[in-house]
């Protein structure tokens, strides 16, 4: 055989190749059971998304028209602690796409050697004088040659390999955009808490400012004697500006430890980060809500199931291409000679061409029961999958249900504030008037403060649920956004 014709048949396997089949099923994604209704049960109430709403919003946070927010949410995405160990997972699976897709092409290698040998030769005469010469022979030995090496994708396992590692990346990158989400609204509900952390304070301050007021007057009934003012009073308005006091400085640990945690979000050192005093509460943002089948495509932790779910399947061609045999081609060209003179001449070149393959008989069932293990895997990647759509429709119902009993409830306690409010100064009035005692205008003062405390909390707990929301509906992200990651691709695609 020529070496022209060994060159022929490199071709081989390039057809062999292109005809081989992929064993194992192929992916489809798995009927899923949508709710009954098109519509969320709570979305009364709520704007319908347009399909203008459905373009990816990226900076979802400026819609509570918050400056720190503005600020600081981008720097989630690049110093983030938990958001850049995601973005090494994802790296780390590119990487393993790339190396998948180096086993569909021959493996090239050369080697040369050069050997430098002495021969020792004894020459002997007979007669009955006996004598000997000895010759020494050096030689320089070189070869050069280059090697190919291919191990045939027939079977489709190389190909299933890296149909796998592919759904593995863009399940690492459907994992980072949730975990970057996750850390975003994060950040959103620790910076409304803090706001409304500091509302209290504002408001506590007013209190204090208030009882203040209220002990000098009580203290100025007590001491002009009045039967009607009895020293009990002044002490009882005292306790309850002490405690209003308390109160206020307690707030100050809790609004500590929010700024620590916003620095830690941010990637800083909680001593770098000094955030200002703040005078009201974000903007409730309009959250348009689209039908519930949106949210398949976008959250990203779905798409992370639905991705690892693909993975896994590829897995059980994997384990049903192993019942197959194992073909791979071999060729090697190059120079041999001794001397070293002359090396690259045609006399010396040396070739080879082989094939080998190899096939297990028996195992005692090792492939069959990694076939059922790569089957029962699947299967649990398709309840995760199915779990994860129920746990993101159950999000979106229970943050819409907050929301709307919530406004509910802020509407009767703002009423109850104006009314409590009224009925302190009506109090503190007939006090002075004589009819009723301090008891009823502290307890008059303690239900405003409790009031004006109940309407804070909800309006906090109604912005917390808004940005819960947001990211429950994806915060504008798209599984239209996972990359096809190929070994072809260049890093700027990546």
């Amino acid at each position: 055989m020529t070496f022209r014709t060994a060159a022929y048949m490199a071709f081989l396997p390039l057809l062999l190749l292109l005809a081989g089949c992929l064993v194992g099923p192929n992916y489809y994604r798995p009927p899923l059971a949508a709710p009954p209704a098109p519509r969320y049960k709570e979305l009364p109430g709520w704007a319908q998304a347009a399909p203008a709403d459905e373009v990816p919003k990226g900076d979802w946070w400026t819609d509570f028209h918050d400056p720190l927010l503005d600020q600081l949410e981008p720097a989630v995405r690049i110093s983030n602690q938990s958001v850049l160990a995601d973005y090494q997972n994802y790296q780390q699976a590119l990487a393993l796409v790339r190396e998948a897709d180096a086993a569909l092409f021959p493996t090239l290698g050369a080697t040369g050697t050069v050997t430098r040998s002495r021969t020792n030769i004894n020459a002997t005469s007979s007669g009955t004088n006996y004598s000997s010469s000895r010759s020494t022979f050096e030689l320089t030995q070189a070869a050069v040659e280059g090697t190919v090496s291919w191990d045939l994708d027939i079977w489709g396992k190389v190909r299933r390999t890296i149909e796998a590692n592919q759904a593995n990346a863009q399940a690492s990158e459907a994992t980072l955009a949730n975990a970057t989400l996750s850390e975003q609204v994060t950040l959103a509900t620790t910076v409304i808490n803090l706001r409304a952390t500091d509302v209290n304070i504002d408001l506590l301050a007013r209190t204090v400012v208030e009882y203040t007021e209220y002990l000098r007057v009580v203290a100025n009934a007590v001491a002009a004697g009045y039967s009607l003012y009895p020293p009990s009073d002044e002490l009882t308005a005292r306790v309850q500006l002490e405690n209003a006091q308390a109160s206020l400085i307690g707030l100050q640990v809790a609004r500590a430890q929010y700024v620590h945690a916003i620095a830690v979000l941010v990637g800083q050192n909680p001593e770098d980060l000094d955030i200002p005093h703040s005078t009201g509460l974000p903007a409730m943002p309009e959250i348009p809500v689209g039908v519930p089948s949106i949210l398949l495509e976008r959250r990203p932790d779905i798409a992370a199931a639905e991705r690892t779910m693909a993975a896994q399947n590829a897995a059980i061609g994997i384990a049903v291409a192993a019942y197959y045999p194992d073909i791979s081609l071999s060729a090697a060209y190059g120079f041999a000679q001794g001397p070293l003179g002359g090396l690259f001449s045609a006399a010396n070149t040396v070739w080879s061409i082989g094939a080998e393959g190899t096939e297990t008989i028996f195992d005692f069932g090792a492939r069959r029961a990694q076939v059922a293990a790569a089957r029962a895997a699947y299967q649990s990647a398709v309840a995760t999958y199915r779990g994860t759509v129920l746990t993101a429709f159950q999000g979106v119902e229970d943050n819409l249900a907050g929301l709307r009993i919530l406004a509910q409830q802020a509407e009767v306690l703002e009423e109850a504030v104006r009314d409590s409010k009224r009925n302190a100064v009506i109090a503190l009035n007939e006090y002075l008037a004589g009819t009723v005692d301090y008891t009823t205008v502290a307890t008059a003062q303690a239900t405003a403060l409790t009031d004006e405390q109940n309407l804070l909390a909800v309006e906090q707990n109604r912005l917390v649920d808004a940005a819960t929301l947001i990211g429950d509906l994806g915060g504008g992200w798209s599984d239209a956004q996972l990359k096809n990651v190929h070994y072809l691709d260049t890093p700027a695609q990546w």
